[in-house]
């Protein structure tokens, strides 16, 4: 058995070596001629696996240590008999801690004079409402698929909490676009720390409304003029700490150990790391840092430092 892995999914390093061959692998090494052979995948947000990637090749299973599978051709990948495995809430908690730490940054305390609406009120909606209800902030929801649906445009902050969508009866594509920023309170605060294509861009910056943003469309070659504009600008990284990154290891791991009926098998400990930048200001730091090199957005991203 031969498996592909993305080299920045931590804690899987030797782990499979005695069961199969295993490649750990750049992002962009996922090519059609590296696949062929390779009887699963475990990536990221970074490899798309489609028909121009998959075809011919003899995988039967992907996993992806991300929520989203917007990357992934779910329709494809079923019709060849494809298992995909992704792990939705595995980085709920970061995701949540940026968004306070952006928030404090941004705004100053947060208190019950705020309101926020919280779109999309999955694992990391409801941390989030938790989190600003804890501060008294008053908090609208809005999630058609769960039946809630308030009018966050009357909010003072709005952050984005869905998965990145284009079929079916809610599409999140450009959810937020230039109707919807045009009902929006004047000075409304919006942040996306969701996926990229959630934000139409050009609407945002049309719209004259400040903004945070962590996830772009485009990426890793982000749009300058949204750079500049932005309050706050991080390289996808909100969701990136130690703890995330090991539930999401975790699932992909259990989930091909099953698939292929192999032994429970555990986490490596061998990986180390160097703690990251938490302390106050520190997503100024990284807007900073990221203003000062746009076209290092991706470098960037491989060599944070988990939280």
């Amino acid at each position: 058995m031969r498996i592909l892995i993305d080299k920045y999914v931590p804690f899987l390093q030797g782990v499979l070596d005695e069961r199969a061959e295993v490649c750990m692998l750049e992002p962009e090494q996922f090519t059609p001629e590296a696949v062929k052979d390779a009887d699963a995948l475990i990536i990221r947000t970074r490899t798309r696996c489609n028909a121009d990637l998959l075809k011919g090749s003899r995988v039967q299973f992907i996993a992806t240590a991300t929520i989203g599978t917007d990357h992934i051709d779910l329709d494809y990948c079923r019709a060849q008999g494809i298992e995909v495995v992704s792990c939705p809430g595995c980085n709920a908690s970061a995701v949540c801690d940026y968004i306070e730490e952006a928030l404090t940054e941004a705004v100053g305390q947060l208190t019950d004079r705020l309101s926020i609406g919280i779109v999309g009120a999955g694992h990391v909606g409801k941390k989030v409402l938790r989190m600003a209800r804890d501060h008294g902030m008053r908090v609208v929801v809005n999630d058609p698929p769960l039946n809630l649906v308030g009018d966050v445009t009357e909010c003072d902050i709005i952050t984005f909490h869905t998965p990145l969508t284009r079929k079916g009866d809610y599409p999140t594509w450009h959810l937020c676009d230039e109707r919807f920023l045009s009902r929006c309170n004047p000075g409304a605060l919006i942040i996306n720390a969701a996926r990229g294509g959630v934000i139409d861009e050009r609407a945002l910056l049309g719209s004259g409304h400040p903004f945070i943003i962590d996830t772009w469309e485009g990426e890793p070659n982000i749009n300058p003029a949204v750079l500049e504009r932005a309050l706050l600008a991080t390289y996808h990284i909100a969701g990136y700490s130690i703890a995330g990154k090991r539930k999401a290891s975790h699932t992909c791991l259990e989930a091909l150990c099953i698939h292929f009926g192999l032994p429970r098998l555990k986490l490596s400990k061998k990986e180390q790391f160097e703690p990251g930048d938490n302390a106050p200001g520190w997503i100024s730091r990284i807007t900073a840092q990221l203003k000062a090199n746009p076209k290092g957005f991706e470098q960037l991203r491989k060599e944070y430092k988990l939280r």
